[in-house]
């Protein structure tokens, strides 16, 4: 258990950070599956409506450090290329 003033503080600070975190996380994951559900069912508009939205959440987890920035780079790419494959087929 921290004995400093300023180690108290910081277990303080830490826990309201991991909150933030962890509700930036948890939009992306969630802003993500909706978007793979519009694929699924094929609805290539609507999933194109929504991919500034994705970008959005995942490069705003990058840049808080969430995520890394060429895992945020690798998750739009695949992304983008489902839209391209439904709209291809």
């Amino acid at each position: 258990m921290a004995i400093t003033k300023s180690a108290k503080k910081r277990i303080r600070s830490s826990a309201q950070k991991r909150v933030f975190n962890l509700r930036r996380l948890r939009s992306m994951k969630h802003e993500t599956k909706e978007f793979l559900k519009l694929i699924v069912g094929k609805n290539v508009k609507e999933a194109e409506k929504m991919l500034p939205n994705v970008y959005k959440v995942i490069d705003k987890a990058a840049k808080r450090g969430i995520i890394k920035k060429n895992n945020a780079a690798r998750k739009k790419s695949r992304l983008t290329k489902q839209i391209v494959n439904l709209k291809q087929k």
